[in-house]
């Protein structure tokens, strides 16, 4: 697009005169600070005011001051107020001046903000001076050189000797603790990058072309950072999601709960499927093909504990998997105990296997083959339908957070690597749901 400088009488465009630069007008900067805005606000005033135009109903965003309106070529830094190049200030006016007026003009103000500039810089000059100067008296002096002169002292040769080589010691440990400090600080740099690169693909789910450019590193090594930075945070997250007690349970229970279920509702319980990409493998293939999705999927089973947070998650399963199916394979059964509830969707036909734990599983009533629900069933379903929206919500935030999770993931997030039993997309579920305890709880306890 081409630029036109907006000043009366300028013809310059960016398209011929290549070597001149095309300044917007000054925007005012609301995040930094009042004192900021102030001086942004005062700035765009003054260039409008050298302008002497009238832009009512124009987008001033359009606005361009090419670089020959300035003394040095260049506008200056907003924080250098006393620079004349400030503002715009070459050949304003309508009627033209010539180059060598101009110069001779504008001169003496270049020239005291040149002044004013060395003055300053001889000040920092001087100070950081007696800053060495002040350093270099506290500093250890070094021993003389022997001049052949003999001097009376209580001290012997021998304590002088010791002195001298507990001094050289210490001095050996200086820079031996000053080197470690340095390779501590690199390393610390070096972990905080790759823990940010990391957050990057799983906030933002950039690919690893873009991280590689980023942080001018290879393809491979973003995906070799990604796994084993993985790794650590599944072994120190994992902790993080685990089965409460039940009294613990009953002690903070959602009045909502109280009112519908008492206290013995222990989970809610909901499967989400992430899309992958289409494996090579026809077995594979067919394991992960998901018919309601019709995508090839994996999918977990999340259960979140009334006060809404997450303490259980499976494995990742093949997208063809049933609910039901990954309930009763998944060892999730294996936590209830007797007079358990845990609330369900109508997917999760698994009556008989918590019955069998003597536990109970409440799911909405089944409309098939019924003109319309009994008043009792319709009145269950309403409140089964009220508390398990939250199971929902905690999906929906971790989905909305976490935008990785909206795929396709790749198929080397389901590969296990040597001597593990557990894949890379296992880990990130764990990590994602230990990551919705540091947020808010969806469920209000009153």
């Amino acid at each position: 697009m081409v630029n036109y400088c907006r000043v009366i009488g300028c013809h310059n465009r960016s398209d011929r005169e290549t070597h001149l630069q095309f300044y917007r007008l000054p925007k005012v900067k609301k995040n930094q600070g009042e004192a900021c805005e102030k001086l942004c606000d005062e700035r765009r005033r003054v260039w409008l005011a050298r302008l002497q135009q009238k832009f009512d109903g124009k987008n001033l965003d359009n606005i361009r001051v090419c670089s020959a309106h300035f003394i040095s070529g260049k506008r200056a830094e907003l924080y250098q107020k006393d620079s004349p190049d400030w503002a715009p200030s070459v050949n304003m006016s309508v009627t033209e001046i010539k180059e060598k007026q101009v110069h001779k003009l504008l001169s003496p103000e270049m020239s005291r903000f040149q002044r004013r500039q060395q003055r300053t810089e001889k000040a920092k000059e001087c100070a950081a001076a007696k800053s060495l100067l002040n350093l270099q008296d506290t500093t250890v002096e070094e021993p003389e050189q022997e001049t052949g002169e003999q001097s009376q002292t209580d001290l012997t040769s021998h304590v002088i000797d010791s002195m001298t080589s507990e001094l050289q010691t210490l001095r050996s440990e200086n820079i031996k603790l000053k080197s470690e400090v340095e390779i501590s600080a690199h390393i610390v740099s070096l972990l905080l990058k790759m823990y940010i690169l990391t957050l990057m693909r799983l906030r933002l789910n950039v690919n690893a072309t873009f991280l590689s450019y980023e942080f001018s590193v290879s393809a491979s090594t973003v995906s070799r950072i990604f796994f084993e930075v993985i790794d650590v945070m599944y072994i120190r997250m994992k902790p993080l999601v685990f089965w409460p007690e039940r009294e613990e349970l009953r002690k903070t229970m959602p009045m909502q709960f109280r009112k519908y279920f008492g206290t013995k509702c222990v989970v809610i319980i909901d499967c989400f499927e992430v899309f992958i990409d289409r494996p090579s493998n026809l077995k594979a293939r067919a394991e992960t093909w998901s018919s309601y999705k019709h995508h090839n999927t994996v999918k977990f089973l999340i259960g979140i504990t009334p006060q809404g947070t997450v303490s259980y998650i499976s494995k990742a399963w093949g997208g063809r998997a049933s609910d039901k199916k990954i309930t009763e394979n998944s060892g999730f059964l294996s936590k209830f105990l007797p007079g358990d509830l845990v609330l369900a969707d109508r997917g999760f036909d698994i009556e008989a296997s918590v019955g069998s734990l003597m536990a109970e599983v409440k799911i909405p009533a089944f409309t098939k083959g019924k003109n319309q629900l009994a008043p009792i069933d319709l009145e269950t379903t309403r409140k089964i339908a009220n508390v398990r929206i939250h199971v929902e919500r905690v999906i929906g935030t971790v989905r909305q957070k976490y935008t990785i999770l909206n795929g396709p993931l790749p198929v080397d997030f389901l590969m296990c690597r040597e001597n593990e039993n557990l894949t890379l997309i296992d880990k990130v579920g764990h990590v994602y749901c230990a990551c919705v305890h540091l947020c808010d709880s969806v469920v209000d306890f009153n």
